[in-house]
């Protein structure tokens, strides 16, 4: 009897036992991408800092660059901690761009409509992909791949049938004044920049406009998409879901966890947040283009694993995803405001996914005590 209770002490000794706060902070999926935040900020700010990048105009620059990668990084996240991957989104963008502008400039059907038939198409798409992946367990990233290849084809093959030419254009026409042009590319508090101006707090244009109008739709859609994924993945049981099914599929299923509709959720949810983007590019240059949403599978994707995702599934966090969208849009802006070659960019942005790849894979030994 003695023992035994001298064993139950031990382990509940272990369980209240204190960790460091070093090992709390090397627990945190978006370590990582926090420090590599300041280290970008830093250094443009040494080297940029004159050049305007800092002002109110350059920061709205990089912040809709960084807000459009978020848009798709945030379901990209989702995904990876899910455990899988979706390499078409890139060509769900442009796919669900042409699904809006088709119907609209060649059919007359009405914008919202037309949106709204985007949406669904997407969501149908994203459904059949999780099926597929969860019915024949099939790597996502063969399924996907194959799904990158059919939309992008189709694409082109619709764009050329209708417009003889890889863009259809003619959508601001029936897009201007409505309430889906205001949802998708409208600009919010408009007033309060207006006084901030006035104040001489920001810039002026001059005819007297500010510099800045307004906070692009694009923004506040990636801030609403990351704040309902992160409390959805940090405080709903559907969050827990997600990293059982990334962390052990066999392992959740034998505790209940329905990974297989998780799963297919997480793919919707990914062609939900490419159809975002698209339409989001589609009000603001009243256009939709074949080659819109290129290669933006893999941004989302280095942009999930420099926030902390690891490529196995089940760690990471949304928040880490937001960063490393944030990191890309200082860097990609940064760079032009320095005037060195774009081409750096590219450099730099396989050089972060190496360095994100290793400092995540460090974290994980520490964390589950691997050698």
């Amino acid at each position: 009897m003695a023992d035994r209770e001298a064993v139950l002490t031990a382990i509940r000794d272990e369980r209240l036992k204190r960790q460091s706060t070093l090992r709390r902070l090397m627990a945190m999926p978006e370590l990582g991408a926090i420090a590599g935040a300041i280290l970008v900020f830093l250094f443009f700010g040494v080297t940029a800092g004159g050049t305007g990048m800092f002002a109110a105009d350059g920061v709205l620059n990089w912040v809709t660059v960084a807000g459009q990668l978020t848009i798709i990084a945030t379901g990209a996240a989702l995904l990876m901690i899910g455990g899988e991957f979706d390499l078409s989104v890139g060509s769900m963008i442009g796919f669900a761009g042409m699904m809006i502008a088709i119907p609209t400039v060649y059919f007359g059907v009405p914008i919202e409509l037309s949106v709204l038939f985007a949406f669904v198409g997407a969501l149908a798409i994203g459904f059949l992909n999780g099926l597929i992946v969860v019915r024949t367990r099939l790597p996502s990233f063969i399924v996907t791949l194959a799904s990158l290849y059919i939309l992008r084809g189709m694409t082109i093959a619709l764009s050329i049938l209708f417009a003889n030419r890889t863009i259809v254009s003619g959508v601001r026409n029936f897009a201007d004044g409505t309430w889906v042009q205001a949802l998708f590319a409208g600009k919010a508090f408009s007033g309060l920049f207006v006084w901030l101006a006035e104040t001489g707090v920001i810039a002026t244009l001059p005819n007297g406009d500010p510099a800045v109008k307004g906070i692009p739709a694009v923004v506040l859609w990636a801030a609403g998409l990351a704040l309902i994924g992160h409390v959805v993945l940090s405080r709903t049981r559907l969050g827990n879901w997600i990293f059982a099914s990334g962390g052990d599929a066999n392992a959740a299923r034998n505790v209940g966890v329905p990974v297989g509709r998780v799963k297919i959720g997480l793919f919707m949810t990914t062609a939900f947040c490419a159809t975002v983007y698209a339409t989001c590019q589609v009000m603001e240059f009243g256009s939709a283009a074949a080659d819109r949403g290129l290669l933006k599978e893999f941004e989302a994707i280095i942009a999930a694993v420099i926030g902390g995702c690891l490529l196995t599934g089940g760690y990471g966090s949304v928040v880490g995803a937001v960063f490393g969208a944030l990191i890309f849009g200082v860097v990609q802006m940064g760079i032009l405001f320095t005037g060195a070659p774009n081409d750096w960019f590219l450099v730099f942005l396989g050089l972060m996914l190496l360095t994100a790849v290793l400092f995540n894979n460090v974290v994980r030994r520490r964390v589950t005590g691997e050698r």
